[in-house]
């Protein structure tokens, strides 16, 4: 057991020195398109992506300013994919193919209704969250959330994860222990905000409802 845990270990740094050699060869447009697979259907850590990213911007071989806003403009690219998916293909195409995705036609009602009422402040947590960050754009295209709040409120979201992604990996540099260790921290805090930020919004909601 404890070989196979060394062994992912070991894995798992081949795929970040890998990573470190691709985006210092694609540059910015790899970032992009790391980011797009990140963003979208395909199970493509941010994590791995953007910190040695931020790293090479320490080296001074890549551009800070330059690695945030291409992890933005990737993520909303890859928001974009599967919001078009979910408003070209819609409902029938989850209701004849959602239970691969354990989605039934109820949940469907619950989130286009939803989304209808709270599409903005769903979208910008959701970016947030892990696993939730890369599907949260389905809902909103399902609803077919308006495009200008949507790029924005995913801009946003994505955006402090990208900025916190890129200055983990320029201030710890390589050591994928560490980058790992701190990027699960700052993911429970990321967590705590948005209950907390959730909760406040709950609590607005129903006073401006009561007094309507």
């Amino acid at each position: 057991m404890e070989g196979l845990f060394e062994s992912g270990i070991s894995l798992f740094q081949s795929l970040v020195q890998w990573l470190v050699a691709v985006i210092g060869h694609m540059g910015y447009p790899g970032i992009v398109g790391l980011m797009f697979l990140e963003s979208s259907f395909f199970p493509f850590p941010s994590e791995v992506v953007v910190p040695p990213a931020g790293y090479l911007a320490y080296k001074g071989e890549m551009n800070l300013l330059l690695v945030v806003a291409a992890g933005i403009a990737g993520s909303i690219l890859g928001a974009l994919f599967n919001y078009w998916i979910a408003v070209k293909w819609g409902r029938p195409f989850f209701e004849r193919y959602g239970k691969y995705f354990l989605v039934s036609p109820e949940s469907l009602d619950k989130a286009e209704a939803f989304f209808a009422k709270h599409g903005t402040i769903s979208t910008f947590t959701g970016r947030l969250l892990p696993v939730i960050r890369q599907y949260i754009s389905l809902p909103a295209g399902l609803a077919r959330m308006p495009l200008k709040p949507f790029c924005f409120y995913t801009a946003l979201g994505s955006g402090i994860w990208v900025v916190i992604l890129a200055l983990v990996g320029y201030y710890i540099g390589d050591n994928q222990a560490l980058i790992h260790q701190e990027i699960r921290k700052i993911t429970y805090v990321l967590l705590a905000s948005c209950a907390v930020l959730v909760a406040l919004y709950i609590w607005r909601y129903n006073r401006k409802k009561k007094s309507s």
